[in-house]
């Protein structure tokens, strides 16, 4: 089956992995997911993941999520640029998730990054998602 949002799609299984108190949780890998995953690890909201090949499937990304006190680091997790809908915004625009408490991840000229490393760099690009 064909998946038109890949990124909505990894987002979606670490949504519903949280809601069942998953410790891991596994999607399909590529590369935008990859860069997705390397800024969750980066900014602390999962405990990190491993790309998994065997012979004769499709590789694939195993998340480990992370909790404290029972709870997930990840309370919301929201897809904001749609395949039938871009956001796009310039770095003197970039939204601020949660009052700052929360991360907007951004696909920009420079790579996949977060929104306080778009400002340091000055680029912007578009918001793949919000996380608090």
């Amino acid at each position: 089956m064909a998946i038109n949002d890949p990124l909505g799609d990894m987002l979606t299984r670490i949504r519903n992995a949280q809601m069942r108190r998953r410790t891991k949780v596994v999607t399909p890998a590529s590369n935008i997911r990859g860069r997705v995953l390397d800024v969750l690890a980066e900014e602390g909201y999962i405990r990190g993941y491993a790309r998994v090949e065997q012979k004769g499937t499709i590789p694939t990304f195993e998340i480990e999520l992370k909790y404290y006190n029972g709870e997930p680091a990840i309370r919301e997790i929201k897809r904001v640029s749609t395949p039938g809908r871009r956001v796009y915004s310039p770095v003197r625009d970039l939204p601020t998730v949660a009052n700052g408490l929360g991360v907007a991840i951004l696909s920009t000229p420079k790579g996949v990054m977060s929104d306080s490393s778009a400002r340091e760099q000055n680029v912007g690009g578009e918001i793949l998602c919000n996380i608090f």
